[in-house]
């Protein structure tokens, strides 16, 4: 059987990865655990497909020279996973998310006993969808979004291996469609290379691989971060029809509709004035939960309309951020004894002076 491409092409060592210069850097905190040899914490590591969590996670159990045992989480069982502590392995757990509490529950004492190095990694927030206690004794390190600069390194090693060329009209292109995964660049030029008899891929190449001219959040120059943003600034301007086009942008980019649903809880409880939009977009967001695509974005177009017109108040985010400020500016400052600020317990005349 042939091996994917993706596969073929995958990173064996640090100095071969790309991208996560703040994790594989010289500087970078895998670097730094690595050059230590004896000592690696649990991890997860949390980004968007493509970007090389499971590439990494390889990389470390050969750097560390340590048992490695691969799993997903979606067709996993934490019996899989007490079967094979030995030797202090690394065990990698893709979609950690996916396992419920209770299977995480099972997880902890392994960890905390240092049965295992733990290493998950999980699409969505680590503090919404990780436990606690399993989360305290782990590091998240965050992955992020392969740049274009970084995509463009990925292509031109495959195609060397392919041993094609691609004009500039098509790696734009290309580089557009992929949205900073890397997998997708790789699968694409892969099947493309497969359809053409030609050494040199066009635009037409592409978009035949893909099946589908893909919307992607960095068309026109905006990359993901400026099309979210701007969904939150129409909310906050009341502007229901750019809100919905963004979101729309969103959708058709297919973009996980949970991380849209968590933006929305985020703005509800710091631009909105009424309570009832933190219930809305709380709803909006475990409706996601249940239905998912395609149904879902329903949801998320009623939740859109209902925050965009809803009345706006920052007054309580502002306050907080400002007492936050003064929590690092003055530290623990002590705290007047009066009636209000004692445990009610405590309040007698044995312990209160008044």
């Amino acid at each position: 059987m042939t091996q994917p491409l993706a596969e073929i092409l995958r990173p064996s060592k640090l100095t071969e990865f790309v991208g996560q210069e703040h994790l594989v850097g010289k500087a970078g905190i895998i670097s730094k655990l690595l050059l230590a040899k004896d000592y690696m914490p649990s991890l997860i590591l949390w980004g968007p497909s493509g970007v090389g969590k499971t590439t990494l996670a390889r990389i470390i159990a050969k750097e560390l020279k340590k048992p490695f045992f691969e799993f997903s989480a979606v067709n996993t069982k934490t019996k899989d996973i007490e079967n094979i502590i030995v030797n202090n392995p690394i065990v990698f757990l893709d979609e950690i998310h996916r396992f419920n509490k209770a299977q995480q529950d099972k997880l902890l004492p392994h960890v905390e006993k240092g049965n295992i190095i733990l290493i998950g990694a999980t699409t969505e927030t680590p503090s919404f969808e990780v436990i606690s206690p399993l989360l305290s004794r782990c590091r998240v390190l965050v992955l992020n979004q392969l740049t274009q600069e970084e995509l463009v390194e990925v292509a031109q090693k495959a195609l060397k291996h392919l041993r094609l060329k691609v004009n500039k009209e098509a790696l734009n292109f290309l580089i557009e469609s992929s949205n900073g995964d890397a997998r997708i660049l790789i699968n694409t030029l892969e099947i493309a290379a497969n359809l053409t008899a030609s050494h040199i891929l066009h635009t037409t190449d592409i978009e035949v691989a893909l099946q589908r001219r893909y919307l992607s959040f960095d068309k026109n120059g905006d990359n993901f971060f400026d099309t979210i943003s701007a969904f939150i600034k129409s909310m906050r301007a009341s502007n229901v029809d750019a809100s919905l086009y963004y979101l729309a942008r969103m959708v058709a980019s297919g973009q996980d509709p949970l991380y849209i649903a968590r933006r929305m809880v985020v703005f509800a409880s710091e631009d909105v004035a009424s309570p009832t939009a933190l219930v809305v977009a709380n709803s909006v967001f475990q409706a996601c939960q249940f239905v998912g695509y395609p149904e879902c974005q329903e949801n998320l177009a009623a939740g859109t309309v209902f925050l965009a017109t809803a009345k706006k108040n920052r007054s309580a985010y502002e306050a907080y951020m400002k007492a936050l400020e003064d929590v690092k500016n003055f530290g623990n400052l002590p705290i007047p004894l009066n009636k209000n600020t004692i445990p009610e317990k405590l309040r007698s005349k044995k312990y209160f002076r008044s």
